[in-house]
């Protein structure tokens, strides 16, 4: 299935580049300044955003993360503000696809079939659930599929032996994450992460992104040796936790923002590519 997704990351991949995905908490610290990033995020070069949907118990998401998604919960956000905010968010994000990233029970809890029907329906093009398997995720990708909306699969170092049957059901790319654990700035990423991504080409033509411990342009630049994405979130949260934690203006806060996000998709552009990296 062709979604405006997959449509924006082959645009790059066939110019021989790196798509840069920035990821931010929705609300943190307040849904104007969300907007705003996304605004800055896009001027910066991100060919899609991820907006990451405040939960109280994510899993998948290290202390930055969760830490930025605790605030924007006591600063009164609601799963409705994720819908009623979309027209906004997509009006800054001009033709850049928005991809919602939540968890099953929220989703659960709103319907699997009007979850993505909503989605759609407030300017949204994406959805990542890291905790939904692929196994149980037949009915949210179908009704997600009837909205256009593409549900994006993640595949873990340890995923080895479901990777055939992630791909084979993948809608938009694949967010292969670099290192098991939660979200967060790494140091280094493991050795085997290019083997992760060969063995993922080998069952789809998607592109492949990767996420999960990207946090300078040095790490961008390694892995755009290899992805199609480039996936970066806890760095982007941690310069706007500045804001709520040190009091600083967020018109300075924004500014960095935009800063550091064109450091991190410079690298990405026109740089040269190893492996196969076919394109539809």
């Amino acid at each position: 299935m062709t979604t405006a997704l997959l449509e924006a990351l082959n645009k790059r991949r066939q110019r021989g580049e790196t798509a840069f995905i920035p990821f931010v908490t929705l609300g943190d610290p307040t849904l104007e300044v969300t907007v705003e990033a996304v605004r800055r995020l896009v001027l910066a070069g991100a060919d899609a955003v991820e907006i990451g949907v405040p939960y109280s118990d994510p899993l998948a998401d290290g202390p930055t993360i969760q830490a930025a998604s605790e605030r924007a919960l006591r600063g009164g956000f609601q799963l409705p503000d994720l819908f009623r905010l979309g027209p906004n968010l997509r009006e800054v994000a001009g033709e850049v696809p928005l991809i919602a990233f939540t968890y099953a029970n929220p989703v659960y809890r709103w319907g699997w079939e009007a979850f993505p029907r909503d989605l759609a329906n407030s300017g949204y093009t994406g959805l990542i659930v890291p905790d939904l398997p692929m196994e149980e995720a037949g009915p949210l990708r179908d009704a997600a599929d009837r909205s256009g909306v593409a549900l994006v699969p993640l595949i873990a170092p340890t995923s080895h032996r479901r990777i055939r049957r992630i791909c084979e059901t993948a809608r938009g790319f694949i967010y292969a994450v670099s290192s098991t654990g939660v979200t967060g700035v790494r140091q280094r990423l493991p050795e085997k992460l290019p083997r992760l991504i060969e063995d993922i080409r080998r069952y789809t033509d998607l592109p492949i992104g990767v996420g999960f411990g990207i946090g300078n342009p040095e790490t961008a630049a390694a892995v755009a040796e290899w992805a199609d994405a480039v996936i970066v979130g806890s760095a982007l949260v941690r310069r706007l936790a500045a804001i709520a934690e040190d009091g600083r203006e967020p018109q300075a806060v924004l500014d960095d923002l935009e800063v550091f996000a064109r450091s991190l998709a410079a690298p990405l552009r026109g740089k040269e590519k190893r492996g196969d990296r076919r394109c539809e």
